[in-house]
C-alpha cells in the first residue's frame, strides 16, 4: 500500500518547516537512509533520510512551501505497485500563502527571491547586473561568493583587453578618479591648481559645462508614492527572527546599561596569543571573560520560569552570527569549563556550520546567555535584544582610539577604548546586581590577569 513520508519534527519546538530542495525526483528508487530533501527548521538546514524503501510516487510538497509537522511531502510505492485512483493523502499540505501581489511561484524559481540580501546589496554598490551571476546556492540562489567571483572576473577581462591607462601626472588622484567615473577624459580639462595640475574642482567644472554646451534637460522625476520593488516572504530563520524578537520586545521588561572600557590589556593579550601561533579573536578572549563572570554573578545566567526565577547550572554561550540565512546563534554548551583556546576552536565551528547552513539543531538550542559583536561593522555601541528565555545579552563595540583622561592630574593620553552594552530582563535581575555584572566584566577587560587569582 502507498507508504506517506512526512514532514519530521526535527527540534523540541518546531511546528512547521520549510522544504528547501529535493534530492530524488517522481519514479527514483530509494532506499532506507537516503537523503530525499533538505529541511529548514527555525534553527538550520536539515537533510532528511527516507526511513523506508520504495519508488516515488509523488512529491506533495514544492521547495520554499511551509509544511507542519507531520504533514505528508512524498508518497512511496513498493516496484511494481500503482496508485489507486481514489488515493487521498491522510493529511494535506496547505498550499503556501505569499504576500499580496506576490507571483505564483514556478518549479524552478528564478529573480529577486533567489537573491540574497548581501549579494544584492554588494550588486548593488559595484553596479552590477544581477542577470549576469549564476547562483551557487540552493535553487540556484544568488550568493555574496557569487557576486565575488563575478566581480573578480570583470575586473581580470578588462585588464586582458585593454590596460587601464596611466593617471596623468598632472591630475591631482582624486580629480582623476572623479574623472574617470564620469568618463571625462582629462585631456580636456583646464588644471587650475600648482603648475596646472588638475584637481576635483576642474573636473566637476569641466563636467558643468560639457552638460551646458550639450542643452540637454534635467530628467524629468517621477512624482507620486514609492512603488514596491520586491516582496521578500517572511519565511524560515526570517519568521522565527522575527516573531522571537517582536516577542522579546513586547515580552521582556527590558534595560540597557553601558560602560567604555580601555582594551589596552586586551589587545596586548590578544597579540600574546597570535605571538604564540593562536588565532584568538577578541570575541574569544571576550566570551572567556563572560563566562567567568557569569559564574560569579549567577543572577544574570538566568531565567524567567513558571512563578520563580531558574539560576541555572551551566554557562551556554550564544554568539550572535550573521548568515545567508538570517541571524543565527549557535551555542557553546558548557563554556565555563572550556579555556580560551577550546573555546576559540568550538566558536570556529560553530560559526562555520551556521554560515554554511549546516548547524545541528543541539547546535543551535539551550543557550543562557549570548553576546552580540557589532565592532566588526564598524559599530560603536547599540542596544542588543534579549534572546529569551534568557536574561541578558551583551553587546560589544568597535574599539576606537580616543583622547581619555587617566589619572587625577587630567592627564589626557589617547587609548583604544570600547563600549559595552548590557541588555537585561528586569523582570529576573534588577540594575543593581546587573550593574555589578557589567563591572566585573570591565575589570577583567582592563586586566584579564585577575583570572589567574581565580584558578
Amino acid at each position: 500500500m502507498p507508504l506517506e513520508i512526512n514532514m519530521p519534527q526535527l527540534g523540541l519546538t518546531m511546528e512547521k518547516g520549510t522544504l528547501v530542495r529535493w534530492l530524488v525526483a517522481v519514479d527514483d528508487l530509494v532506499e532506507p537512509g537516503q537523503p530525499i530533501c533538505e529541511v529548514e527548521t527555525d534553527k538550520a538546514v536539515v537533510t532528511v533520510e527516507a526511513h523506508h524503501g520504495g519508488q516515488v510516487a509523488r512529491l506533495l510538497a514544492s521547495p520554499h512551501q511551509e509544511v507542519p509537522v507531520g504533514a505528508p511531502i512524498a508518497l512511496l510505492l513498493a516496484p511494481g505497485e500503482t496508485l489507486p485512483a481514489n488515493w487521498q493523502p491522510a493529511a494535506s499540505v496547505p498550499e503556501p500563502a505569499l504576500p499580496l501581489g506576490a507571483p505564483t511561484p514556478s518549479p524552478a524559481p528564478t529573480g529577486p527571491r533567489q537573491v540574497s540580501w548581501k549579494a544584492r546589496t554588494l550588486a548593488r554598490q559595484a553596479g552590477l547586473d544581477l542577470s549576469t551571476v549564476s547562483g551557487s546556492g540552493p535553487e540556484g540562489r544568488i550568493t555574496a561568493a557569487d557576486i565575488a567571483r563575478a566581480l573578480e572576473a570583470r575586473s581580470i577581462a578588462p585588464a586582458a583587453a585593454e590596460p587601464a591607462p596611466a593617471m596623468p601626472a598632472k591630475a591631482s588622484p582624486l580629480a582623476a578618479k572623479l574623472a574617470a567615473a564620469l568618463g571625462l577624459d582629462l585631456a580636456r580639462v583646464a588644471g587650475s591648481g600648482s603648475q596646472g595640475r588638475i584637481m576635483e574642482e576642474d573636473v566637476l567644472n569641466a563636467a558643468a559645462s560639457i552638460i551646458k554646451a550639450a542643452g540637454t534637460p534635467a530628467p524629468r522625476r517621477e512624482k507620486g508614492p514609492a512603488q514596491v520593488a520586491e516582496r521578500i516572504p517572511l519565511a524560515g530563520v526570517r519568521r522565527i527572527v522575527s516573531e522571537r524578537m517582536a516577542t522579546s520586545a513586547h515580552t521582556a521588561a527590558r534595560v540597557t546599561i553601558f560602560r567604555e572600557v580601555d582594551a589596552t590589556a586586551l589587545i596586548a593579550l590578544r597579540e600574546r596569543f597570535k605571538a604564540q601561533g593562536h588565532q584568538i579573536s577578541y570575541n574569544d578572549i571576550l566570551a572567556r571573560l563572560c563566562v567567568v563572570a557569569l559564574r560569579e554573578h549567577p543572577a544574570a545566567n538566568a531565567r524567567l520560569g513558571d512563578g520563580c526565577i531558574e539560576r541555572l547550572d551551566r554557562v551556554n554561550l550564544g554568539l550572535a552570527v550573521d548568515t545567508e540565512r538570517g541571524l543565527l546563534v549557535p551555542v557553546i554548551h558548557s563554556a565555563d569549563t572550556l579555556t580560551i583556546l577550546e573555546i576559540a576552536a568550538e566558536s570556529a565551528r560553530l560559526i562555520a556550520a551556521a554560515r554554511a547552513g549546516r548547524s545541528a539543531p543541539d547546535d543551535l538550542t539551550g543557550g543562557t546567555f549570548t553576546i552580540s559583536n557589532l565592532g566588526m561593522l564598524g559599530v560603536e555601541g547599540f542596544t542588543p535584544v534579549i534572546n529569551l528565555p534568557e536574561a541578558c545579552i551583551l553587546g560589544i563595540g568597535r574599539i576606537v582610539r580616543k583622547p581619555v583622561v587617566c589619572d587625577e592630574r587630567d592627564t589626557v593620553t589617547v587609548r583604544p577604548m570600547m563600549v559595552l552594552s548590557l541588555a537585561f530582563d528586569h523582570r529576573v535581575i534588577d540594575g543593581a546586581p546587573a550593574a555589578r555584572f557589567l563591572g566585573r566584566i570591565v575589570q577583567f577587560v582592563e586586566d584579564p590577569t585577575l583570572l589567574l587569582t581565580l584558578l
